[in-house]
């Protein structure tokens, strides 16, 4: 597997959310995502069985393959291993990196989410290639959320912590400039995309703003 560890591409960070996406499906969203361009899409999903979970994510995977995108599989190291994905995310309350480590090989990319600063450091004592940064705003993509960490805590990694990360949580296209004006340069909208009506209109107009505000 040829990957170019620690680095993340700058830009959105793309997540599927089949509960927001308007009646679609993971695999119909995927398309539209990256007929968009984006180049990295994490499958995140916490209602199916694991064999359903495998199969949408076969499909995505030769999707991203073919639009040389990276996929990255939320939680799940079985699937991510079993259908070749470029890496794993996983929470707090997942397992520990050096574990995740052991499982997924030396060649697959492991990103952890943080909500503080001994997260962080942690996260880089481990061996993660990339972090999670948030949630920045309160949402309610995720049942069992921790409370908003605001931009403080976004300012601390850009001055702080030496690896990529990813601003996530609440970020909406009001407040898309005051996220990136904080530092971030890789940032994960979540229903902004998967629950807009022309999801390629949307990121296209999102991206025009970030090269605008960058």
């Amino acid at each position: 597997m040829s990957l170019i560890k620690k680095t993340l591409p700058s830009g959105l960070y793309a997540l599927t959310s089949e509960p927001h996406s308007l009646g679609r499906s993971n695999i119909e969203v995927a398309k539209e995502i990256l007929n968009a361009g984006i180049k990295i899409l994490q499958y995140r999903e916490k209602n199916k069985k694991a064999r359903q979970m495998y199969e949408e994510c076969l499909v995505i995977r030769e999707m991203t393959r073919e639009a040389g995108a990276l996929f990255i599989v939320n939680d799940h190291l079985d699937i991510a291993i079993a259908v070749d994905a470029d890496g794993v995310h996983v929470g707090q309350d997942d397992l520990p990196v050096k574990w995740v480590r052991k499982i997924i090989g030396p060649s697959r990319i492991i990103g952890v989410s943080t909500h503080s600063p001994e997260q962080a450091q942690k996260a880089v004592a481990d061996g993660a290639d990339y972090i999670g940064v948030g949630p920045i705003y309160a949402t309610h993509t995720k049942t069992d959320v921790c409370d908003p960490v605001g931009l403080e805590y976004l300012r601390y990694v850009v001055e702080n912590i030496d690896l990529p990360f990813v601003a996530i949580g609440g970020i909406k296209e009001h407040n898309l400039a005051e996220v990136l004006q904080n530092g971030a340069q890789t940032v994960a909208l979540v229903t902004e995309i998967v629950g807009s009506l022309d999801i390629k209109r949307t990121i296209h107009r999102l991206q025009k703003n970030m090269i605008h505000l960058s």
